[in-house]
């Protein structure tokens, strides 16, 4: 079962995604912030992390660039309610990029079709 590291300051789309995709047969986890995100990443090993982009106390373009550096293969999905953001330069290192909806059709498809695209970071 794959582990999946949900990273977003709203409680309620935290409480909405990991709802939703435990009952897709994954195992969540979450953050509230991006504050010691990379640490938690050590501990917790996750097969995939879905990101927001803005969050009140971190940038999620900044935080992606960090996870990249030291965890070059962990796929990442940027899931946020702006398009404005695909143009930015540093959104090209998320392996997908899907706007926020409560029909999480599309993001369950880029989370399956990221997880199949990569080998297992841990092993």
């Amino acid at each position: 079962m794959a582990k999946i590291l949900i990273v977003d300051d709203e409680e309620h789309i935290r409480f909405l995604y990991s709802e939703e995709l435990a009952e897709a047969g994954y195992e969540v986890i979450t953050a509230d912030s991006g504050y010691k995100v990379l640490d938690r990443i050590d501990r917790e090993k996750p097969d995939l992390v879905v990101l927001d982009i803005k969050m009140v106390d971190y940038n999620g373009l900044d935080l992606l660039q960090d996870i990249r550096n030291k965890y070059y293969n962990l796929p990442v999905v940027l899931c946020t309610a702006y398009d404005t953001f695909k143009e930015d330069m540093k959104s090209i290192a998320a392996d997908y990029y899907v706007i926020k909806s409560f029909d999480l059709t599309e993001l369950k498809t880029k989370i399956a079709m990221a997880l199949e695209a990569s080998p297992n970071v841990w092993k």
